[in-house]
């Protein structure tokens, strides 16, 4: 067993990925966004599940919009192109990966 610490907190200004745990099978970290701030991620070789844990945004995926808030979670397949807009409220996000996040991607 592990106890997560500190998942799904808040990190400051700007935007911040702080990863919490890897294994093989999956990767959990925390997302955060600041009000205001711009989300410039771009698509990941692996799925992902977010759960929003504090703030307000919209969440745009496969030409869709969904305005989301603490207790959304959200699957987003992996190619998927994705991003949080309208960033209301300081946006704190548990992302958990499966497989680790990089692990399908291709190097060299």
């Amino acid at each position: 067993m592990n106890v997560i610490g500190g998942a799904g907190e808040f990190t400051g200004t700007g935007v911040n990925w702080v990863e919490h745990l890897r294994v093989a099978d999956l990767s959990v970290g925390t997302y955060s966004v600041a009000a205001g701030g711009t989300d410039s991620q771009e698509p990941h070789t692996e799925d992902e599940i977010y759960l929003v844990t504090r703030g307000r945004a919209v969440l745009e995926s496969a030409g869709h919009q969904v305005a989301v808030g603490p207790g959304s979670v959200i699957y987003v397949p992996a190619g998927e192109v994705h991003r949080f807009t309208e960033i209301a409220e300081d946006l704190a996000v548990i992302v958990v990966f499966a497989p680790a996040e990089y692990s399908r991607a291709r190097t060299g």
